[in-house]
């Protein structure tokens, strides 16, 4: 009895659309974090604004360095390996933290 070998995995294009949805976000997020700090600026400089500012920034930042590195994966080989929790919450973190500093700069 010979035993049948798994076929090959095809990923196809699922990891360029994947790669493509990270740089999508990245923008999106870049986007928030220019009209935060836009709207921190504008009407005048104080305190606890320029401080939602900046905090916007580095939650930018920090979504920015994951980003990077799950799209460096994505490139680096046919068959990536999955996204770890850690990363995941980092992500998920820095864009819900990055959303209520900018609605906070609108209220």
């Amino acid at each position: 009895m010979s035993a049948v070998a798994a076929p090959e995995r095809d990923p196809g294009l699922q990891p360029e659309r994947t790669r493509l949805a990270w740089r999508r976000t990245t923008l999106s997020g870049t986007v928030a974090a220019v009209l935060a700090v836009r709207t921190a600026l504008h009407g005048g400089v104080s305190a606890p604004r320029l401080v939602v500012g900046a905090l916007c920034c580095a939650l930018w930042l920090g979504f920015l360095l994951v980003a990077h590195r799950r799209i460096h994966t994505l490139a680096a080989t046919d068959r990536p390996t999955a996204l770890t929790p850690r990363y995941a919450a980092a992500a998920a973190l820095c864009t819900v933290a990055l959303a209520a500093c900018a609605s906070a700069l609108v209220l």
